[in-house]
């Protein structure tokens, strides 16, 4: 009773949201906000600004009748899975400007910034009830290529915007441990990552492949580890996709050369479905996730995962796969070889992995982000 009361004081909720990526800029932050928007567009309780960058121009897009989405140009260039720090400060500074001025004529209830820094930092500098939402990378000493920043920077500015927001959520165990190795006091609360199991759907009278399919979607960056995948298929009777660009494509083709590997590159996420659903097995050896989007896809599409011990990812394996140690083609050669020593394990562990993510979906997630903003 006491709940149903509550939810009616509050009978509308205005909240300005800020992530500067969103599909088809950036990764699973962006789709994770996409997800989230299409199940707030179902409540018309919510009133949602988002504020987000632009490809190419500046605009404005209704998402639907509650929902409006804000692009701001960010000069975008190179790779749209790769925000630059040039991209970084372009898009705060702009962000900021804008949201101060929609602040003053909207009266939001609540922001919710997806990243600690920097949507966070400007959600703190808004001085407005906020939420944040870490990802991965904003969480300090998650990612090397940022370890003299967060050593020095990001951690002090990190403690300062999760300590003043009302509600500091990671979207998984692992990050959540990451992020209280820098901040031990700091109360914190997971969220995961949801799936869309609709869209993302095993395939109907599935034909065997006549060798193992292997599949991959992600970025092709250090940190995905693919650098170490490759080497391991040496001599295995199998094929591997990957799907995804980045500054490793050229490195990881030659390592390629003589072995059965297609790069796909850069492919619409609508399009993901149809080579899931057509592949054996996923693979991602990361040396670091948060919760990782593209085996949550996966894994409702039916496949099995082979993946490290790392951040979320450890947390979706229960009996639909192996863990593999991060940095060790050995590792990920062992686990790809339990397959082919009995290949009915494939369609058991798949069947696992379809039925995990069944109690995963967005709805639930989103109900779990709803019932959080009227608690604040």
């Amino acid at each position: 009773m006491k709940d149903k009361k509550s939810k009616q004081k509050i009978k509308k909720l205005k909240i300005l949201m800020l992530n500067y990526e969103f599909p088809p800029l950036g990764g699973g932050a962006g789709n994770a906000t996409y997800y989230l928007l299409k199940e707030f567009a179902k409540n018309k309780e919510l009133e949602i600004d988002l504020i987000t960058s632009s490809t190419d121009k500046e605009r404005i897009e209704k998402f639907s009748e509650n929902i409006t989405i804000y692009f701001l140009d960010i000069n975008k260039k190179g790779n749209l899975h790769y925000q630059s720090q040039k991209d970084l400060l372009k898009y705060s500074w702009k962000a900021y400007k804008l949201a101060k001025k929609l602040k003053k004529e909207k009266n939001y209830n609540l922001c919710h910034a997806f990243f600690g820094i920097p949507c966070g930092y400007i959600a703190m500098k808004l001085k407005m009830p906020y939420m944040v939402s870490l990802r991965g990378s904003d969480v300090p000493f998650y990612n090397k290529r940022f370890y003299w920043l967060d050593k020095f920077i990001f951690k002090r500015i990190s403690k300062k915007v999760w300590k003043n927001s009302k509600a500091t959520i990671t979207n998984s165990a692992g990050l959540k441990e990451l992020a209280i190795n820098s901040s031990p006091k700091q109360e914190i609360s997971v969220i995961t990552n949801g799936i869309d199991t609709n869209e993302f759907k095993p395939l109907k009278n599935k034909k065997n492949n006549t060798q193992i399919k292997l599949i991959s979607t992600g970025r092709l960056i250090e940190r995905k580890g693919y650098q170490y995948l490759i080497p391991a298929l040496k001599g295995l009777d199998v094929k591997l996709q990957l799907i995804g660009d980045g500054n490793l494509t050229k490195e990881l083709k030659e390592m390629a050369k003589d072995l059965d590997v297609e790069f796909l590159g850069k492919k619409e996420h609508k399009e993901l479905p149809k080579f899931l659903q057509r592949a054996d097995i996923f693979i991602l050896p990361s040396l670091n996730e948060g919760m990782s989007n593209s085996i949550l896809e996966a894994m409702s599409c039916g496949l099995p995962i082979i993946t490290t011990d790392t951040g979320g990812s450890k947390e979706l394996i229960k009996g639909n796969g192996y863990i593999i140690k991060k940095s060790d083609s050995e590792s990920i050669r062992q686990a790809i070889e339990q397959y082919l020593k009995n290949p009915k394990t494939i369609k058991i562990q798949g069947n696992k992995s379809r039925k995990i993510t069944e109690s995963n979906n967005w709805e639930k997630i989103a109900q779990d982000y709803i019932m959080r903003y009227n608690t604040l």
